[in-house]
């Protein structure tokens, strides 16, 4: 299907009769040549943002298509309003603002980074940003480069992995696909945004180096790779400032150090203050409704009249918000309008869901024989459709929601259309296949005892503003998956889960699959897998533990029934303060558990195949600082399969390197096909942090390179010698 929308990017007609609209000229130029027309209260118009919709009985602002939020722009000088919407897993639209408009539902984020193929990743961004194009949009509040430090975070589904390399690629790659369009995407959240318990009050205690290593190492290369228009800080302090008015963060780490060119935008309530904000970095106050105050309007104007801001630095904001606008498209004539090819987005979310499901374990059972002639599937509504995860990067599908639990009085889990159940039938036209919900696990026991194979769908919630309490899948459902197994050893189990989960009942099953938030094509995505119509290719992109005791932190941090734990609007509180020490520093995920050597329950990396693959010929190349790394892959299996081959490296006892991904490459081979992969090594990853003197420094030694299918499969190892070397920050 394809549907055509008129856009709507340049709000003036005959913006080409400005200077600042010739697109030839540097997008620097033609925000100063704009700036330079401006009055005070239109610079001010651009700092601050609104939530576009109804808000304390207001309608929503005039010119707003309805959405996260809007800043009005200037018309008598062509520049656009930004419209804003939350698109990390397709174009949200909250509280039915937009009434009946729906979207894709593309796979959370996790399902995306298991694929661990960024080309995918800018398709995914690429169609999302079509469709939000087609609806008006200008900006998308997506590009989540935030680290997997806990696996209970109850945002981790919108998160991409554990790894700094891994979130960096997968996430620059999404950006660089959603401004592909000409629209401006967001990174966020601006920094160590890692848990939702008490996110508004809690101090991340963090060592500043440590923090280079891991979280904004992950930014910096997402930063580079994707070129977002706008950094989105976070709601939580670090190291004692808040993240919006951090100047270490904001002006001397992202606009100094990595020479970020583009402006900051504050979360939706995450703004503390006028002049502390924007001398430290803040460029824009977003959602202002869910701050304590506006900031950013009437206190602004005061404080420049009083002498307590310069004036300067508000030009400055302005001048970055411009420049982003001009150098993303925004203000340019728009061309042709864009068609909405929504069976192209329908195979790109097919293709995420597919490639991004892991199979942890295969003891025979997969794929299924087409032979099969009874099958049971239980559980998760599966029937009806796969569930996707909570808070503002909630999507309302095309098609509509399938189901919906509600789970207490304000909350509610959205299952996307997409029945696994009828997928599954499709799959297997000889196969009787029936359905038990799994809610009386006697039943659902019965019926598998007489089943030739049985799918047993489990599932977990997750949203913004909570963790999980634990690991443990809620509800009944490890009572369940045990009585199953036992009435049937033959059962698959899928997890539909926002992250990791324990497994008390793994020894029983015969195989178990890893789908994540599948998105709207997740049910028929699980079934060509399990039919073998297609090869599992995902890899984790988090370690999952045996036991929460395991974890650097055992509990989370905070009390999730104390302290507010979102934003909390016009004469709202923040409670008290209190301070989350990440003393794991960049032992982050598997470096923590190779630091202690504890085997986890399954490693990051991993992933089965319905073929073998092996690799040979590890090389190394040293070129100055340059590193080079190559290996030999082969298939050796009689199926076409995908391979991702991982490259590792530690370093000297000097460097005190354990081990860090270095990269990787996802190739698909033929039966008996082999083929060569090389990888260019960034020489940050062989580099510790020197905070006093702002550089990285490579400390002089022999390294050690190693080679296999997983963050503890070291099939390969090679060793190369690094002399001492120091690279800007």
């Amino acid at each position: 299907m394809v549907f055509v929308v008129a856009l709507a990017f340049a709000d003036a007609a005959g913006a080409q009769d400005w200077p600042w609209s010739d697109s030839s000229l540097p997008p620097v130029q033609r925000a100063q040549m704009a700036l330079d027309q401006m009055t005070e209260q239109e610079k001010l118009s651009l700092v601050y943002g609104v939530i576009a919709a109804p808000w304390g009985g207001k309608p929503k602002p005039s010119g707003s298509i309805g959405s996260a939020g809007y800043v009005a722009g200037v018309p008598r000088l062509g520049i656009p309003a930004l419209q804003e919407t939350d698109a990390e897993l397709g174009v949200s639209n909250p509280g039915d603002v937009r009434p009946g408009d729906t979207a894709t539902a593309m796979p959370s984020d996790l399902a995306l980074a298991s694929t661990w193929d960024p080309e995918i990743a800018r398709l995914q961004g690429q169609s999302v940003a079509i469709e939000a194009r087609a609806k008006g949009f200008n900006v998308l509040l997506g590009g989540a480069a935030n680290l997997i430090r806990d696996p209970r975070g109850g945002r981790n589904f919108e998160y991409f992995s554990e790894d700094p390399l891994l979130t960096g690629a997968m996430a620059g790659s999404m950006i660089e696909g959603v401004q592909s369009r000409h629209i401006i995407s967001t990174i966020k959240h601006f920094a160590l945004n890692a848990q939702e318990t008490d996110r508004v009050v809690l101090n991340a205690r963090i060592d500043p180096a440590a923090t280079r290593e891991s979280d904004l190492l992950a930014f910096e290369i997402a930063i580079e790779r994707g070129r977002p228009g706008a950094v989105m800080c976070a709601y939580n302090q670090l190291n004692g400032s808040y993240c919006c008015e951090n100047d270490w963060l904001l002006n001397q780490v992202l606009k100094t150090d990595w020479r970020y060119p583009f402006f900051v935008m504050s979360d939706w309530g995450a703004v503390h203050s006028t002049v502390r904000s924007a001398m430290a970095g803040l460029d824009q106050e977003s959602g202002e409704q869910l701050d304590t105050q506006n900031f950013f309007e009437g206190p602004m104007a005061r404080a420049i009249a009083e002498g307590e801001l310069p004036e300067a630095r508000l030009d400055d904001m302005a001048r970055r918000i411009l420049t982003s606008i001009f150098a993303h498209g925004l203000a340019d004539k728009a061309s042709a309008s864009e068609p909405v090819d929504f069976a192209g987005a329908d195979r790109t979310a097919l293709a995420i869901a597919r490639e991004g499901t892991v199979l942890l374990k295969n003891q025979g059972l997969l794929p299924l024989s087409a032979d099969t002639r009874k099958i049971v599937v239980i559980g998760a509504h599966a029937n009806l459709g796969a569930p996707s995860g909570g808070g503002s990067s909630q999507v309302m599908p095309r098609g509509g929601i399938a189901a919906k639990e509600q789970l207490g009085k304000n909350r509610a889990m959205i299952f996307d259309p997409g029945s696994p159940l009828e997928a599954i039938r499709l799959q297997f036209p000889r196969a009787r296949v029936d359905y038990d919900d799994g809610s009386v696990a006697p039943r659902a026991a019965k019926a598998a005892a007489d089943s030739d194979a049985v799918i047993l769908f489990v599932d977990q919630w997750m949203t913004e503003t909570a963790d999980a309490p634990n690991l443990s899948l809620p509800g009944e459902q490890d009572r369940l998956v045990e009585a199953v197994t036992q009435a049937n050893p033959r059962t698959a189990v899928v997890l539909e889960t926002g992250g990791p989960v324990l497994m008390p009942w793994l020894a029983q099953t015969a195989a178990v699959l890893a789908a994540w938030y599948p998105g709207q094509k997740g049910g028929e995505a699980i079934a060509e897998i399990l039919s073998g119509a297609a090869n599992p290719s995902g890899r984790l992109p988090v370690t999952f533990p045996i036991s929460e005791g395991q974890l650097p932190h055992p509990k989370i941090q905070g009390d999730p029934d104390g302290a507010p734990i979102g934003p909390v609007g016009r004469g709202g509180h923040y409670g008290a303060m209190f301070t989350g020490v990440y003393d794991e520093g960049a032992a982050v995920g598997y470096k923590w558990f190779v630091e202690r050597a504890e085997p986890p329950l399954f490693p990051f990396g991993f992933g089965l195949s319905y073929t073998r693959f092996a690799l040979s010929n590890l090389a190394v190349d040293v070129s100055g600082r340059t590193v080079t790394a190559s290996a030999t892959v082969r298939n050796l299996g009689d199926r076409t399969g995908a391979a991702t081959p991982q490259f590792y490296v530690s370093g000297p006892k000097s460097a005190n390197i354990r081990l860090r991904l270095v990269g990787w490459d996802r190739v698909e081979l033929k039966p008996g096909e082999d083929r060569q992969v090389i990888v260019s090594i960034d020489s940050r990853l062989f580099a510790r942090f020197d905070e006093d003197a702002r550089k990285w420094r490579i400390q002089p030694g022999v390294y050690r390179l190693t080679a296999g299918f997983d963050s503890q499969q070291q099939e390969l190892a090679a060793s190369f010698e690094l002399q001492s070397a120091s690279l800007p920050p």
